[in-house]
């Protein structure tokens, strides 16, 4: 019997849930592989020196929990393959809750989009009324599959000053679309897709979806390790690299110039695309962070660009665009008329004025000193409340910070369970991994869908939790 299986009991949980929790986080951690026979009853009664009714109950608990099944006579073996299904349906029915309007005193620090506190509905209002005055039942009943002629036009002139075909910006109803659309148009089963570690859940969703092997690159401070992405591409023909350049989901990393460019070499080098997901460039609290996106340094057409308006915009409203290159221009046209054939023509039309009258400009600046405010505050509290229990760096921007637990006995998903029944929610880091256990002690929090005194309570009550894993 290895010593893995020995428990350190607590006199305040019953001991068939400690061996069980015990067991699921050697299995989590791979200490224990998929497959692995666990000790018979017998064995396990004699190490710990408890009842055979206590293993029975664990072993139950840990079939009941999807971590092992049982094969009849030969024994009890653990269970990997259940592990991300069983906590994800635990996650989402927390959040299903969360979303149902009847929590209103829950301290959320797992939203990614603004609230109707920071976004000018008076202003959202007069926009639609002009919009219906102006165009009449046009603005509902026009389709257009590659989005309203006159926002791929504005758009083009506002945020790339004519520097692009307007045939080439394709609107979409959200970044998550545009992914899939690009995925889609580029990727068959089997292709090769390098993604940032860890990265933005729906993304590896989508790559998973397609059937593509996934490659992950550590991330530093500043991107991607460069020596470790070149080792992939020297060993495997890669179809493309999807990667957030400002604030990455969840790390908040942004990209360093330097970088960016030498990636748009690689790119040409090897002969694959860059997916950039734009994620929340616009909200820029810090001077050392300059906004230089990965499709203005390209000049081979190498970088699928992807922006998403909910941040920005109106949460509730799922616009966004793409710019395709050249070569996949009617691909992804295709796979967007095939995806949902037209994104809303009010909202686009609504959208169009918003940003062609410059209202978008003043949003903007009022969202980033009332975020930078919270951004402030909770990067304080995290090192006072928190301090050496949690490592984290300064984003410098966005909605979010990423956190690393110290304490090795700590997972994000127990954390998530214990904070969840206390009305506080963060987002644990097993879901920003192809494999779980890689994230188990990592956390993302964020503040836009929080106030100053709930960023207070929150941050306190995280830090009593965490301080019962040192009594």
């Amino acid at each position: 019997m290895r010593d893995i299986y020995n428990v350190i009991f607590q006199e305040e949980i019953p001991k068939y849930v400690q061996i069980s929790n015990h067991i699921k986080r050697l299995i989590e951690t791979k200490n224990i592989e998929d497959g692995e026979k666990l000790p018979t009853i017998r064995e396990y009664t004699n190490y710990l020196g408890v009842n055979k009714v206590t293993i029975i109950n664990a072993y139950n608990k840990l079939q009941n929990d999807g971590f092992a099944y049982q094969k009849v006579g030969s024994g009890t073996y653990a269970k990997v393959k259940e592990v991300r299904r069983s906590f994800s349906k635990e996650y989402s029915r927390v959040f299903r809750k969360l979303s149902s309007g009847n929590t209103k005193d829950a301290i959320d620090f797992a939203g990614e989009t603004n609230n109707e506190v920071v976004f000018p509905i008076e202003e959202f209002k007069s926009i639609i009324n002009k919009v219906l005055d102006r165009d009449g039942a046009e603005a509902l009943i026009s389709q257009n599959a590659l989005g309203y002629e006159n926002l791929r036009y504005t758009i083009n002139e506002v945020f790339w000053d004519n520097s692009i075909d307007n045939e080439s910006i394709l609107i979409v109803s959200g970044a998550q679309q545009g992914i899939d659309i690009a995925s889609k148009a580029i990727l068959n089963i089997n292709d090769n897709v390098i993604v940032e570690k860890p990265t933005y859940g729906g993304a590896l969703s989508v790559f998973k979806w397609r059937r593509a092997n996934i490659f992950e690159v550590e991330m530093e401070k500043d991107g991607v390790n460069l020596d470790g992405f070149e080792e992939i591409l020297k060993k495997n023909r890669i179809r493309c690299f999807y990667t957030m350049s400002y604030f990455q989901n969840p790390t908040g990393i942004s990209y360093s110039l330097e970088k960016k460019k030498k990636l748009i070499e690689l790119a040409e080098k090897y002969d694959f695309y860059i997916i950039e997901d734009d994620y929340l460039s616009e909200l820029i609290y810090e001077e050392s962070v300059e906004y230089i996106p990965f499709k203005w340094l390209d000049r081979s057409d190498r970088v699928i660009y992807i922006k998403s308006f909910s941040k920005i915009f109106l949460p509730g409203i799922r616009i966004g665009y793409i710019v395709t290159p050249n070569i996949f221009r009617e691909s992804m046209q295709n796979s967007k008329f095939n995806t949902d054939i037209a994104t809303s023509s009010l909202m686009q039309r609504a959208l169009e004025l918003y940003i062609k009258d410059g209202a978008w400009k003043d949003n903007i600046s009022y969202l980033n000193v009332e975020y930078k405010k919270r951004y402030e505050l909770m990067s304080k509290l995290i090192y006072e409340e928190l301090g050496d229990m949690v490592t984290c760096n300064k984003p410098g921007g966005g909605l979010t910070f990423y956190l690393k637990i110290a304490d090795e006995r700590v997972t994000s998903r127990e954390l998530f369970l214990r904070l969840s029944k206390k009305n506080v929610y963060i987002t644990p880091g097993v879901l920003f991994f192809r494999n779980m256990s890689d994230g188990d002690r990592t956390f993302r929090i964020g503040f836009s869908q929080t106030n100053e005194e709930k960023i207070k309570k929150g941050l306190k009550l995280i830090r009593e939790e965490l301080e019962t894993w040192h009594i």
